[in-house]
């Protein structure tokens, strides 16, 4: 019997994830926080061959020991989507960079340990901000690929808070690569890295879709929830990839070699939270008169502000096309006015 251990089981992409798993026949690993999730995610999930540890502190270095020592040789492929949540910060290199850093070394550690000579794959979900700094990513003339890296230093990660999540993302990436190199004779994995940009689309499940939202379900769930007037963020503009489009290419490196020491960009488009605003707007004819409409059509320019994105290797190599824009936002708010229904 062998499994595939996700991390994070109980977030949005690692849902997707699972999801896909359990249809395709894998036995799955899933690792949260907290018993509470471990209930929620097995409630929702109602599957047998889905099995839950609990991994409260990610940025232990032994956090995950006693799940792979548990399941050593059991385990074939792993999925890390997990990352430490830290709220309120002020010293960012001791709550957000090395968390994220440490985060990450756990896991190899422990496959290291326990797990050497049967995990042949790791999926490491990491950012495109891990591609630029946060003015990087509003450069017009620049092109990102799947070569582009954050060029920030640690000095300059620690900076500010927005500095210092682009930082962690890039760094806790690098230390994937660096980990490959300095322990390829101790290992047999090969390593996968995904960078998704804005991710949007439907929670996995609809009673997920209740209340407050992830970072990402946000951008929609605050344009649903908001009131005639409010201010939408006329600034926030990137790159747009649906979560299932994301889920899937989590996936794929499991059973296609071509991805092996691959990193892809996960982006469909550019786009611009008005443009989300429009789009409700525009087909939702209930929602006239009761939610912000912003400053409609001003998208298209905030959009022309951002850097472009060449990710043409990474969609050759998934083989598939991704989920509309228009989809996304259709199926995220059908969603979420569904599950918000008195």
């Amino acid at each position: 019997m062998s499994f595939v251990l996700v991390s994070g089981a109980s977030g949005y992409i690692a849902q997707h994830t699972i999801r896909i798993l359990l249809a395709k026949g894998y036995k799955v690993i899933g690792t949260v926080r907290t018993q509470e999730k471990a209930d929620s995610v097995a409630r929702l999930f109602n599957n047998d061959n889905l099995a839950l540890e609990l991994v409260p502190e990610l940025a232990d270095i032994d956090a995950f020991d006693h799940v792979f020592e548990k399941y050593n040789t059991q385990i074939k492929h792993v999925i890390h989507t997990a990352s430490p949540v830290r709220y309120n910060m002020t010293d960012f290199e001791n709550e957000m960079l090395l968390p994220a850093i440490n985060g990450t070394k756990s896991v190899l550690e422990s496959i290291k340990k326990f797990s050497a000579d049967s995990v042949e794959t790791v999926v490491y979900t990491s950012s495109i901000s891990a591609l630029a700094n946060p003015a990087g990513i509003f450069e017009p003339e620049t092109t990102l690929t799947e070569e582009s890296w954050n060029p920030d230093t640690w000095e300059d990660a620690i900076k500010d808070v927005r500095s210092a999540y682009f930082g962690s993302k890039t760094f806790a990436e690098r230390s994937t690569w660096q980990f490959i190199e300095e322990n390829r004779d101790q290992v047999k994995f090969q390593l996968t890295t995904i960078c998704p940009g804005y991710v949007l689309g439907p929670q996995a499940f609809d009673e997920n879709a209740k209340g407050h939202l992830c970072y990402s379900g946000e951008l929609v769930n605050g344009i649903l929830t908001s009131k005639p007037g409010d201010t939408i963020d006329q600034h926030l503009a990137g790159a747009f990839i649906d979560v299932r489009d994301v889920a899937r290419a989590h996936v794929l490196p499991l059973e296609d070699h071509r991805f092996a020491n691959q990193r892809l960009v996960l982006m469909n488009k550019r786009f611009a939270l008005q443009d989300v605003a429009d789009y409700i707007s525009g087909n939702f004819p209930e929602l006239k008169g009761k939610i912000s409409v912003g400053v409609p059509g001003s998208g298209a320019d905030t959009v022309e502000t951002t850097s472009k994105y060449d990710n043409s290797k990474t969609r050759e190599l998934l083989g598939f096309d991704f989920v509309p824009f228009e989809k996304s936002v259709t199926d995220s708010v059908d969603q979420i006015l569904a599950a918000n229904k008195e």
